[in-house]
């Protein structure tokens, strides 16, 4: 069920266009990240979503309410919402009193507040920092404190600014469990912005793709790393096979697409004669030195250009008329002893083309 509904939403600055026509929609319980690179606006849609700061146009209903301007609505609905910043501010008092605050500003019975704040230290293991003056904390359990005290009023959406933008991997890691342990027990929506794509992945039900101040694509996880819609967002996500090419057959969803002097066969709705980019993700190659027999559709031969090594793994470029890159682990680029200036086969099945529309 939705629980935020923004309709054509636009924020200028000094005549400065920082989001142009947003429509998104968030539904109740669920994690959402919004991605894009950093300076595209996704804080200042934090913040317009956070009711922090009002559009230029478009509107904002929450709970079906319109909320965009309206003073006493906009005041109401603030204390069902919170927020963690990717720097947070913490005050110079206790962890205990920091997480109290806002309960202490609702005026809650103090039994109520210890009992409410006991559950939240819980959850962000912290109940050990109760008395520990909030200022000599750790940049990770300085957010850990953030996220108790914007979740120990029971919001029903949780905003999160770049929440691990700051911290060490082990720290990000933490972080990223408290989280998921925030849906699943407290059944927070959660709403973060975040540069961090493996992140989005990892934690969100739905992605918004952010690009040149614009929500590009909506989606779940595996639609945005494996079905972009547009070129923007291929480029956006990493997809580095992105090659130009056109439909000449159709035989009921199998096609064949030209690219360069080959033929692939994809499959897909596209219809013959539509000019597309034909998108291969570098992990669904497979190398070898000669074709082998298997269900891939497609086989290319050609020329090992370049190797470069990833860690346990190696990114392979090959010239078959056009640049192709794969991965493949170390350890069987050693065993079967690629080397630049080898011939091998690169093969790759119907199913892991994906197909987007070329406009020229």
């Amino acid at each position: 069920m939705t629980l935020i509904n923004v309709t054509k939403l636009t924020k200028e600055y000094d005549g400065q266009c920082i989001l142009k026509e947003i429509d998104l929609k968030i539904e109740r319980g669920e994690a959402f990240a919004l991605i894009g690179p950093t300076g595209t606006g996704k804080t200042t849609l934090i913040r317009l979503l956070d009711l922090l700061e009002e559009p230029t146009s478009g509107n904002i209903h929450f709970d079906g309410i319109d909320v965009t301007h309206n003073k006493q609505q906009r005041f109401e609905v603030r204390r069902r919402l919170s927020l963690v910043q990717q720097k947070p501010i913490v005050f110079d008092m206790s962890v205990y009193d920091n997480i109290a605050c806002g309960l202490k500003w609702r005026n809650e019975k103090s039994n109520v507040i210890e009992q409410k704040i006991n559950n939240a230290l819980a959850l962000v293991g912290m109940n050990e920092y109760q008395a520990r003056n909030a200022k000599t904390l750790s940049g990770g359990e300085t957010q850990r404190v953030a996220i108790a005290r914007a979740l120990v009023t029971e919001p029903e959406v949780m905003f999160l600014d770049e929440p691990t933008a700051n911290l060490d991997p082990n720290t990000t890691l933490k972080i990223e469990e408290i989280l998921a342990n925030i849906k699943q027990e407290k059944k927070t929506a959660l709403v973060m912005a975040t540069h961090d794509m493996s992140q989005g992945q990892r934690l969100a039900n739905r992605i918004g793709v952010l690009l040149d101040n614009r929500v590009m694509q909506v989606g779940s996880p595996n639609d945005i790393f494996c079905l972009p819609q547009s070129l923007d967002v291929a480029e956006f996500i990493g997809i580095e096979n992105i090659l130009p090419g056109v439909v000449t057959e159709r035989d009921s969803e199998l096609l064949t697409v030209k690219v360069n002097s080959h033929s692939l066969q994809v499959v897909s709705h596209r219809m013959v004669g539509e000019k597309v980019y034909v998108l291969i993700r570098p992990e669904d190659i497979t190398f070898a030195f000669s074709k082998e027999k298997s269900s891939a559709r497609n086989s290319l031969d050609g020329t090992i250009k370049r190797m470069t090594p990833l860690g346990t793994l190696v990114r392979i470029e090959i010239d078959c008329g056009f640049p192709l890159l794969g991965v493949v682990t170390r350890n069987s680029a050693e065993e079967l002893e690629f080397k630049i200036g080898k011939r091998i086969n690169a093969s790759f099945k119907a199913t892991a083309i994906h197909l987007i529309e070329r406009w020229y």
